[in-house]
């Protein structure tokens, strides 16, 4: 119930934002603006003031601004404060400020948050050296090593770790140009990016991991009751130092050593090396085959990596929010045009209501602080929508104003008839999408051929934090 009030609340809240900078750019040209309503459908309490009717409605999805002469199919007097007597650049003003509204509160509100509190993991921010790469995963297969640096992928130089995994996450089951330096030479490879289920979407997955510091630690997350490791006495909380007397690297290298040794046992017995608290605990587990490969029945996790907390000043906040917002702008942008190129599926790339719903109910769960970002997310994805030159949509009167304008140029009036017929075409694929949308989202609800269990699976085998 909490996570459908915060729902509400959120994508309303965008909405009424996005409204109020139509209202406020109207009232500043002196366009009559004769409802402001938070709510759409039966008014339900309000007041006047001026010539504009403010009111609280009864459905609380957002809420819209009705202004004087701004229907095509509305009778229009010629008044002076009528939307369509003003001149056109002060309408094209009024139709850019909702998306202008959106894209600010979106600024706002990360600047605001990394003003009060800045968190990151620090590998993050350093060049992106490969520290780590998994066997039989595409970055195995494109036949890059541990230790080489990408200077440069999917035309981007010298990325830092947060670039790459950007580029990998946007690029499910295609191919991306990733260009390595190895000791002195820079070698042009071609990674072919599997992908991987993540809550019901596809993702990237490359299979090369960072050095995440010199501070981390292989830890032990949990035991399978009576499963070869809890039947040795091995214990959540456990740190893996070394296997077969071999140390084992605080990597995520290290991490795959210790399932590489696990899975080439053969069933032979494995000693063990533990650090548990203060004191070092030395156990025998002999694997037994699982799934098709030898395991011991633990998890394992990399703990311990180094973060940057801090708090931004001003002017560090609104660079990290204009660095934040644009790097949202760029994967949003690149999966639309892979939607538009055929290489990424409409499916995979769409979120209507329902799932934005569900994205509102774990951001619920897991924090105000995810509530806020997920404000600024959606806020500016629907400033950015907006703007499709969709007609009914802002985009839509951008491009008529736009396109009034070059015709007029050359003295050819766009016409009234168009104009509506233009509407009804707009309105049409604006039902049609959020027709697509809503059954995207219920699709992506049933249940697959394969089961939870197996989907578990399928995303153990592609992370070395998984089942051993």
């Amino acid at each position: 119930m909490l996570g459908i009030i915060v729902f509400i609340l959120v994508l309303g809240g965008m909405i009424v934002i996005h409204e109020f900078g139509h209202f406020i750019v109207a009232k500043l040209f002196g366009i009559r603006v004769e409802v402001f309503s938070v709510g759409f459908g039966k008014r339900l309490a309000g007041f006047k003031r001026g010539d504009t009717d403010y009111r609280l409605s009864l459905i609380p999805l957002g809420g819209y601004v009705k202004m004087a002469g701004e229907n095509l199919d509305e009778q229009r007097t010629g008044a002076p404060d009528e939307f369509m007597s003003k001149p056109r650049w002060q309408r094209l003003l009024v139709a850019v400020a909702g998306p202008v509204m959106n894209v600010l509160t979106a600024f706002a509100i990360i600047a605001i948050l990394a003003m009060i509190h800045f968190e990151t993991e620090a590998y993050k921010t350093w060049p992106a050296q490969i520290n780590a790469v998994e066997p039989d995963s595409p970055a195995d297969k494109a036949g890059i090593k541990r230790g080489d640096l990408i200077v440069k992928i999917d035309g981007e130089e010298n990325p830092m770790w947060r670039d790459v995994e950007d580029v990998i996450l946007v690029h499910p089951d295609q191919s991306v140009p990733v260009t390595v330096k190895r000791g002195d030479q820079n070698i042009d490879l071609t990674l072919p990016v599997a992908s991987r289920p993540y809550e019901q979407e596809e993702i990237g997955y490359a299979g090369f991991k960072p050095d995440v510091g010199p501070d981390a630690k292989i830890m032990v997350r949990g035991v399978h009751k009576d499963s070869p490791a809890d039947k040795a006495g091995l214990k959540a909380g456990d740190q893996i130092i070394a296997v077969n007397s071999k140390p084992i690297e605080q990597s995520v290298q290290g991490n795959y050593d210790v399932i590489r040794a696990i899975r080439e046992s053969n069933s032979q017995p494995l000693a063990m090396t533990l650090k548990r608290g203060d004191e070092i605990v030395n156990i025998t587990a002999t694997p037994q085959m699982d799934a098709g490969e030898y395991r011991l029945g633990f998890e394992q996790e990399l703990a311990d990596v180094p973060k940057i907390v801090t708090r931004l000043g001003p002017i560090a906040a609104m660079k990290f929010s204009l660095d934040e917002n644009k790097r949202i702008l760029k994967l949003t942008k690149t999966a639309i045009m892979q939607m538009f190129a055929g290489t990424r599926s409409p499916g995979k790339t769409l979120t209507g209501p329902i799932g934005i719903l569900g994205i509102t109910q774990e951001a619920t769960d897991r924090g105000a602080w995810y509530v806020f970002n997920l404000m600024a997310l959606l806020s500016l994805n629907l400033g950015i929508f907006n703007l499709l030159p969709i007609p009914v949509l802002d985009g839509g009167l951008i491009f008529m104003l736009l396109l009034e304008s070059l015709l007029g140029v050359f003295g050819v009036p766009l016409s009234l008839r168009v104009k509506e017929r233009m509407m009804q075409v707009g309105f049409v694929v604006l039902i049609l999408l959020m027709g697509f949308v809503i059954f995207n989202d219920i699709s992506k609800k049933i249940p697959s051929s394969s089961t939870p269990q197996q989907q578990q699976q399928q995303q153990q085998q592609q992370q070395p934090n998984g089942r051993e």
